[in-house]
């Protein structure tokens, strides 16, 4: 069975994105040969990368012009995609398809593909996925910056949620990178 990790950068104070839509300057603080290595390897590992809908425009509008560091840029182009949307029909960006069952098509997936599934950005989408106990495990990079407003990585919740830690550590750039497993409720 395949893993479903959740894979976002934040700030110290918890925003994935500044006080505008794709603010995202905060990946500046944290960008980084440690940060480029884990990219790699996200590149060699993955089954598939999935998005929701605003985060795959945004990608989709970046990636296949993209001057990036050319590992990261060919995976990225080249992954398996799934995009989790009820309004977009189709997609245009290489080897992305869309689903509106996004919890079915992930439970199924999870079930076939011993390789993980990889949940970049898309808040809204990571908190759906946790309340649908599909997530397998958080992986997040503190930017060492605090924004003082932003878009929150996670929603409130009625209860807490307990997570067990896996791995933390400091990379080069004075961030730090928290892994968690998502027991089940």
């Amino acid at each position: 069975m395949g893993k479903l990790i959740v894979w976002n950068v934040v700030s110290l104070d918890g925003y994935f994105e500044g006080a505008e839509k794709w603010d995202l300057a905060l990946h500046e603080h944290i960008w980084g040969e440690d940060l480029r290595r884990l990219s790699i390897r996200f590149g060699e590992e993955l089954g598939l990368l999935v998005f929701g809908r605003v985060t795959y425009e945004g990608m989709a509008a970046y990636w296949p012009t993209a001057d990036e560091d050319s590992e990261i840029t060919a995976y990225m182009n080249s992954a398996p995609k799934l995009v989790a949307s009820r309004s977009l029909k189709e997609a245009s960006w290489q080897n992305t398809e869309v689903t509106a069952d996004i919890v079915g098509e992930l439970q199924r997936r999870k079930e076939v593909d011993e390789r993980p599934i990889y949940v970049f950005g898309s808040a809204v989408l990571t908190d759906a996925l946790l309340q649908a106990d599909l997530v397998d495990e958080l992986l997040i990079g503190v930017a060492p910056v605090i924004l003082g407003e932003g878009t929150p990585l996670f929603k409130p919740a009625s209860t807490p949620r307990p997570l067990d830690l896996v791995e933390a550590r400091p990379i080069d750039t004075g961030g730090v990178l928290l892994r968690y497993a998502v027991p089940a409720d």
